[in-house]
């Protein structure tokens, strides 16, 4: 079984925002998102893909969202290339 992490990037009226998740299907998750049926923080815009990974293990995929959601460098540089 594969996991991915993936961080989204979306432009709206509170200014750029980044979100970081994990799933099992992430054209499904993506989908989701942008139908609003996604995270609240992410309710309300319309959300591209900025990077993902693939993982092994649920394990290893939520592991790896824990660092990403607090690498705020790392955000930053991806937001600012899309």
């Amino acid at each position: 079984m594969s996991c991915f992490v993936y961080m989204l990037g979306s432009t709206g009226k509170g200014g750029y925002r980044t979100y970081v998740g994990w799933t099992l299907d992430l054209n499904r998750r993506i989908a989701q998102h942008n139908a609003g049926n996604g995270a609240r923080a992410t309710r309300g815009r319309v959300w591209t893909l900025l990077y993902s990974e693939r993982h092994r293990t649920r394990r290893a995929a939520m592991r790896r969202e824990w660092h990403l959601k607090r690498d705020r460098r790392l955000r930053k540089q991806l937001a600012q290339r899309a």
